[in-house]
């Protein structure tokens, strides 16, 4: 039985990574979309011609049957049609945006009695969004106040030595330390070399959900501390029917728990959560002192850009595609940033004052403003999870150091490339190879 669990357990870890880091599975029957501009970047006013090509292995599908979607993203679309492509290749007419944004096409494709999707997403002068939500006056002394009740609370930590997981040349941990009021605590894997001396630390923040965490043995392998944290409040090694009973139980939906008041929502354990952990993390022994860093993607890439705004002690941040990002967009009739809470399924019943007001508080956007640390940033166009046009109206308010790469074709996943220049940037950034 243990064996079995450790199986399921691993597979369950291989099936979220696939999720985090790796490409869409592959379809039988290939819908590729592409801007007839290489760089996918439009002026406003200036008119896009979407491209299709419809393969079935490896060759033109024709007479195929298709429907296309053209609009802003998140937004209803404003051209829709059918055809049917004799040469499963042809252009669209995909107009254009008077305003900086992202314009995105679909196209579905029939076959076999199967539908087949694809997108591409045109970006018009996104170096010229801006947010949309307010920043709120009293934005800097809320998070001081906040962090000045959090130091007033006992650490507490415990540690709980993982020899199943610990390798010849790293130690790992199960943690938990106490959050931000007493009794609130926060969970994570620890991850420290064995070899006596000093190391620089590395937070890893999650993306949203409820689940396990593995802890991040390789980069620790190369003489850094790692520390991947939960943000739940709960042991982060629980057997995985308890995390699915919680995911469709009581967290359900914690995006939007208490959000009509800005000292009891949800993510403000979260946050503080983040800062906790940095507290931890420099006070091990092992800690050098200076060098560390924060990363992660989607909420985790929000959390990257948060916890760095917040805590002076962060150094440097790596931010996948952050969530979080703009979230009133939706409000003045653009894409909003996930968790999508004022999109057109939710806001009758979510957008009260109160509720927009305590965004304002959590926003990515008013985060990014006060960064003062070298930040890289990856996404692509195609994300439907976190649109462009959010994460955009964050990374252009942000003044300190910054690098974006753009992998336009990706959605909400990331190309191994892509994953490997990020960490290649992080352990430049850490002084490892």
């Amino acid at each position: 039985m243990r064996h079995f669990k450790s199986v399921l357990f691993l597979l369950f870890l291989f099936i979220g990574m696939q999720e985090s880091f790796g490409q869409p599975a592959e379809q039988l029957v290939k819908v590729m979309v592409a801007p007839d501009h290489t760089n996918w970047e439009y002026r406003p006013g200036e008119k896009v011609k979407f491209t299709v090509n419809i393969t079935h292995a490896g060759n033109p599908l024709k007479n195929v049957k298709v429907r296309y979607e053209v609009g802003p993203e998140k937004m209803p679309p404003v051209k829709v049609d059918s055809m049917v492509s004799n040469e499963g290749r042809f252009t669209i007419d995909g107009g254009t945006m008077t305003k900086p944004g992202f314009l995105r096409c679909v196209v579905y494709a029939e076959f076999n009695g199967k539908r087949y999707r694809g997108l591409a997403t045109a970006g018009f002068d996104p170096a010229m969004i801006k947010p949309a939500g307010e920043n709120p006056a009293d934005f800097v002394q809320f998070w001081d106040n906040a962090k000045a009740d959090l130091a007033k609370i006992p650490m507490d930590a415990r540690m709980t030595l993982m020899p199943e997981r610990s390798t010849e040349k790293v130690n790992v941990y199960h943690i938990n330390l106490q959050n931000f009021r007493p009794g609130a605590r926060l969970y994570g894997i620890l991850s420290v070399p064995k070899k006596e001396g000093k190391y620089p630390a590395l937070l890893r923040v999650p993306g949203a959900g409820i689940r396990p965490y593995n802890g991040d043995i390789a980069t620790a392998e190369k003489g850094v501390i790692t520390l991947e944290i939960g943000i739940h409040g709960i042991p982060v090694n629980m057997d995985l029917s308890q995390y699915a009973n919680l995911s469709g139980g009581a967290l359900s939906g914690y995006q939007t728990f208490n959000l009509e008041d800005p000292e009891r929502y949800y993510f403000k354990r979260v946050y503080m959560g983040c800062v906790r952990a940095n507290d931890f993390l420099t006070s091990l022994p092992q800690f050098d002192g200076t060098n560390l860093g924060v990363t992660g993607g989607s909420q985790g890439g929000a959390l990257s850009i948060i916890t760095a705004a917040l805590d002076p002690r962060v150094k440097f941040l790596g931010a996948y595609y952050p969530a979080l990002s703009d979230l009133t967009g939706f409000l003045i009739g653009r894409a909003g940033g996930w968790p999508h809470m004022f999109n057109k399924d939710n806001v009758n019943a979510i957008s009260t004052k109160d509720k927009i007001r305590t965004t304002g508080y959590y926003d990515v956007v008013n985060f990014a403003r006060l960064l003062k640390v070298p930040g890289k940033y990856t996404w692509g166009f195609n994300d439907e999870t976190c649109p462009p046009t959010s994460m955009h109206a964050a990374y252009n308010v942000i003044t300190a150091p910054k690098s974006l790469d753009l992998f336009l074709e990706t959605g909400h996943w990331q190309f191994p490339e892509q994953r490997e220049g990020m960490e290649r940037w992080l352990q430049a950034k850490l002084g490892v190879k």
